[in-house]
């Protein structure tokens, strides 16, 4: 299995430390497997799922954000993995460097395996094989959760669906009703106006 620093290496190859105020570091494995949600500012307006998995966050890019409703099916696109201090990452990340664009702690917290004692049932080896459930317990999200790969794209993309449990809720629509950061509060706008003032 490669370390978590070998699998880290795409990401710092993408930054430059002197330029970005992302983390580099690889920051502390939890207790319990965390999650987040980022909401994400950059050439388009997305959200990142990233999932605690050895060592570091398994990424994905998840343009139009988590459904609570079961019956829709969100495109979420791996992109590479990032250091576990990435989970506590709200700011700036200036223009001109990668993934240029405001970036806010949308939603966060710990999940748990849904396929835990099942033969290939870490989170890494369902990855692997292209389904992954895993239920989540954040603030704005609560519930089960299936990643599963698709034949799209060569099979490079996922759809993000929500599973019908007591957390789905087909009336909801969070990403809308529910914009700001976890952690203070803020909105996109909100974090992009104070680092300009600090900036200034």
């Amino acid at each position: 299995m490669a370390s978590s620093r070998d699998t880290l290496k795409s990401y710092r190859e993408k930054r430059d430390p002197r330029c970005t105020p992302e983390p580099m570091g690889d920051g502390r494995q939890a207790d319990r497997p965390r999650f987040v949600i980022q909401q994400h500012a950059a050439s388009t307006l997305h959200y990142d799922l990233r999932l605690e998995v050895d060592g570091v966050l398994k990424s994905w890019a998840v343009p139009k954000g988590p459904s609570t409703d079961p019956r829709i099916k969100r495109l979420a696109v791996p992109t590479e993995d990032h250091p576990l201090a990435y989970a506590d990452f709200e700011g700036v990340i200036p223009e001109g460097e990668y993934g240029a664009g405001t970036v806010l702690i949308w939603d966060r917290g710990h999940y748990r395996n849904l396929k835990e004692g099942d033969e290939r049932s870490s989170v890494a080896e369902q990855l692997e094989d292209g389904h992954a459930t895993v239920w989540l317990e954040g603030e704005k999200l609560r519930g089960g959760y299936a990643l599963i790969r698709t034949d799209l794209a060569q099979g490079k993309d996922w759809l993000l669906v929500k599973m019908d449990d007591e957390g789905a809720d087909a009336r909801r629509n969070p990403t809308s009703t529910e914009p700001e950061s976890v952690v203070t509060g803020r909105t996109l706008a909100e974090i992009s106006r104070e680092a300009g003032r600090d900036e200034a």
